[in-house]
């Protein structure tokens, strides 16, 4: 089982839109694939209509009582998706208090680690959307991943974030396996803007072994695709940001 973690320190750069869509495209190839939510705000549960505010359990219950829901009673909390072959294990707002209520307990960074590999042989893929902030969440979906994939707004402040960001898998490392990827995705590339352009060449100068050598290109069919909470892979396949994203997925293939 494949376990791809989309995270950056910064938010609005696209980490809900990247792991929608390569979740999308994946399980249009015929994989089975599970969007893992660990946002707060549940954003991507909102994208496919999962209302957190109603959900009486949720990935937050799996990070509390994790000798409890791995399994098929991990199994049990997940919801289908207009997709075939796309689950999602949804977010709610208690995320937003685990910190406070674990973040001093020891040997908490491995809670996601084990219930995923309680149900590997379900998927194929598992791709974790992070929230902008260093926490128990993240630290756990970094700790079970096999890829990580950093999407950066290509504008200036989001380099910032991004710095940031490679500090924190930097001091990761020395946990995690040096062999797990990390691909940095430039994102919402607008090639009329010159700040974009900047941007884009200082990335390529600072991360020239972690960029991919592609970038997502702004594209209102994302927008209209999560209106219709579906993939925008699905809502406009010919679309030129799920093109990109075609395109990203080959590249890593081609790595091997």
């Amino acid at each position: 089982m494949n376990i791809w973690t989309v995270a950056n320190q910064k938010g609005g750069v696209g980490k809900t839109t990247t792991a929608v869509t390569l979740g999308g495209l994946l399980a249009q190839q015929g994989e089975r694939v599970l969007l893992v939510d660990t946002d707060p705000h549940a954003s991507l549960s909102y994208y496919f209509g999962i209302d957190s505010e109603t959900l009486d359990i949720s990935i937050y219950d799996v990070f509390t009582q994790p000798a409890k829901y791995t399994g098929q009673a991990l199994l049990d909390l997940l919801c289908l998706t207009k997709v075939k072959g796309l689950m999602v294990l949804p977010a709610t707002m208690a995320l937003a208090t685990l910190d406070r209520k674990m973040g001093m307990e020891s040997g908490k960074g491995l809670i996601l680690k084990k219930a995923l590999a309680s149900i590997q042989r379900q998927f194929d893929y598992v791709i974790i959307d992070c929230p902008p902030i260093l926490g128990v969440s993240m630290v756990n979906a970094l700790a079970c991943s096999s890829r990580i994939i950093v999407p950066v707004q290509t504008e200036h402040l989001a380099l910032k974030g991004l710095d940031r960001m490679m500090r924190t898998l930097k001091i990761m490392r020395r946990t995690m396996p040096d062999s797990i990827p990390i691909s940095i995705i430039a994102t919402m590339f607008d090639r009329r803007v010159n700040a974009t352009i900047h941007a884009y060449t200082r990335l390529t100068e600072n991360y020239p072994e972690e960029l991919w050598r592609g970038f997502i290109p702004v594209d209102t069919k994302f927008r209209d695709a999560s209106v219709a909470q579906v993939p925008a892979s699905l809502f406009a396949p010919k679309c030129r940001g799920v093109f990109a994203y075609q395109k990203f997925l080959k590249d890593i293939a081609n790595e091997g």
